[in-house]
């Protein structure tokens, strides 16, 4: 009777003759770069703060085109308004003021002016240091009478706005390189500072001006307030300044002017 073949077991193989281990095929290994999260959150933020800034960008850049509708006051008239005060009241500077506040008030209403002439408050900036009234105050202009009866000089800053100094007391100097002579503004006539440009000014012994800015009024207060932080440390005159600003501003917006 015959002996039955044992099985092998299933999935087993016989060694192979010349007793060398059998081979394997194994799928290659491949590594994979592992991103931090900690790193897509950075890379994301740069980003979001980039789209950010680009369409801070371009909604300045529109408004800005567009600010010119915002103006209430027209250069031209207030000079002839300073110079009639002027040829008017000769160096009675009250009367000069109070006959421009009397016009801007008849013609712009309350609403738009500060008709209290005894608001006055230091200014000290650019490092020039004088007395200002704040006639208006809103977004895209102000109107202030500033000066001194000592005379001061300084800095007159660059701005996001157009200034005119319409002299209406005294005499102001002033001075741009390349030019090496000083430029000089008697009462009754007007000095234009355009946006952008910068000049060393001086208020010859007593000078008042009825000085008007127009563009983007917000972006010069730190220019105001510089001098009392690294100078002065006037703390009354800084509160009193901000308030009179937030307070002019607060009004002409809540009747539309911007």
């Amino acid at each position: 009777m015959s002996t039955p073949l044992a099985r092998k077991p299933s999935g087993q193989f016989p060694p192979p003759s010349n007793g060398a281990s059998p081979t394997v095929n194994r799928p290659p290994v491949v590594f994979k770069q592992q991103i931090k999260p900690e790193s897509t959150g950075c890379i994301g933020r740069w980003i979001k703060l980039a789209v950010l800034v680009v369409v801070l960008a371009v909604v300045a850049r529109f408004l800005d085109g567009i600010k010119d509708r915002w103006y209430m006051f027209d250069p031209t008239y207030l000079h002839e308004l300073s110079r009639t005060g002027v040829e008017t009241y000769q160096d009675d500077t009250q009367a000069i003021i109070n006959h421009i506040v009397q016009n801007l008030t008849e013609t712009y209403g309350t609403q738009h002016i500060n008709t209290n002439v005894n608001e006055w408050v230091f200014n000290n900036a650019g490092g020039a240091m004088g007395a200002m009234y704040v006639i208006h105050s809103s977004i895209t202009e102000y109107l202030i009478i500033f000066g001194t009866p000592l005379g001061t000089e300084g800095h007159s800053g660059r701005h996001t706005a157009d200034d005119y100094f319409n002299i209406i007391h005294g005499e102001q100097w002033a001075y741009a390189p390349p030019s090496l002579v000083k430029e000089v503004y008697p009462a009754g006539s007007v000095h234009h500072l355009p946006r952008g440009s910068a000049k060393q000014y001086k208020m010859h012994e007593g000078c008042f001006a009825l000085e008007y800015a127009r563009g983007w009024i917000p972006p010069m207060l730190p220019f105001g307030f510089a001098d009392t932080f690294t100078s002065t440390l006037d703390v009354t005159s800084l509160v009193d300044t901000v308030w009179i600003s937030i307070r002019e501003m607060g009004r002409n917006l809540l009747v539309g002017k911007i």
